[in-house]
């Protein structure tokens, strides 16, 4: 737990990933501006992709531990 508040970046990437991943539109980025946002749409952006290259949520979550 104490390693994602550390690590913010990361934590946004897979937050993005989750969201994109589970088909929501990129409007729901938490974030305003900065760092954060760039790597939450990161994310989301490779969530999407997954998403439409049709991968199970088997694989999502598979995915999501090896980031």
């Amino acid at each position: 737990m104490k390693r994602q508040k550390r690590n913010q970046p990361e934590r946004a990437f897979n937050r993005g990933y989750q969201a994109g991943a589970g088909g929501r539109s990129r409007t729901l980025c938490p974030h305003d501006t900065g760092e954060s946002r760039q790597h939450w749409l990161n994310g989301w952006r490779e969530g999407r992709e997954d998403h439409w290259n049709g991968y199970n949520s088997f694989a999502k979550a598979q995915k999501i531990t090896n980031l």
